[in-house]
């Protein structure tokens, strides 16, 4: 292994740096197939890449050559990142979730009180975040403020247009 973080060094900080992550059932399918595509269609693509590459001659002026193996440098560090994460996925239990306080899972329904329009969100783990579909990553800093906060609070955000203040009006699941 050491022979491996020789070659992509940068790896060698992504391992160590590895955290708990909290997906539902959902976004664990999700990663695994995305881990799929990259293990069994892009990396034997990027391989053949390579091998092509490999067949036009002299490797010290070969462009192709040098683009397709940082091509699979990258594609190397994203594959480890994604079985790392994998690796410390923690499936949250939707049935244990609470609802008297904001939490990962929670869908909270706030109003801007400044400007009285409401919004709902679901907050979910960094890797399941999609604004289209309402899905707010429990890191942003509306998130963040809102977490272990109850029907009725008022958070107060900053954003970098100034600061927000938000009343909690549900949280449902």
């Amino acid at each position: 292994m050491s022979e491996f973080f020789f070659i992509y060094p940068i790896l060698k900080h992504i391992f160590i740096m590895s955290k708990v992550v909290y997906l539902t059932e959902e976004g664990l399918s999700k990663l695994r197939a995305e881990l799929d595509q990259l293990r069994l269609v892009e990396r034997p693509a990027i391989s053949q890449m390579i091998a092509e590459a490999r067949d036009k001659g002299d490797l010290s002026e070969n462009a192709e050559y040098d683009a397709a193996k940082e091509a699979q440098g990258m594609l190397e560090m994203k594959i480890a990142k994604l079985e790392d994460t994998i690796a410390n996925v923690r499936i949250i239990d939707e049935s244990k979730i609470d609802l008297t306080k904001v939490q990962i899972l929670n869908k909270v329904k706030i109003k801007n009180l400044t400007t009285k329009a409401t919004m709902e969100y679901l907050l979910v783990a960094e890797t399941e975040a999609n604004l289209k579909e309402g899905k707010l990553s429990v890191h942003t800093p509306i998130a963040k403020a809102l977490l272990g906060k109850q029907v009725g609070d008022v958070v107060e955000v900053q954003v970098p247009s100034g600061l927000m203040r938000f009343e909690i009006i549900n949280i449902s699941r």
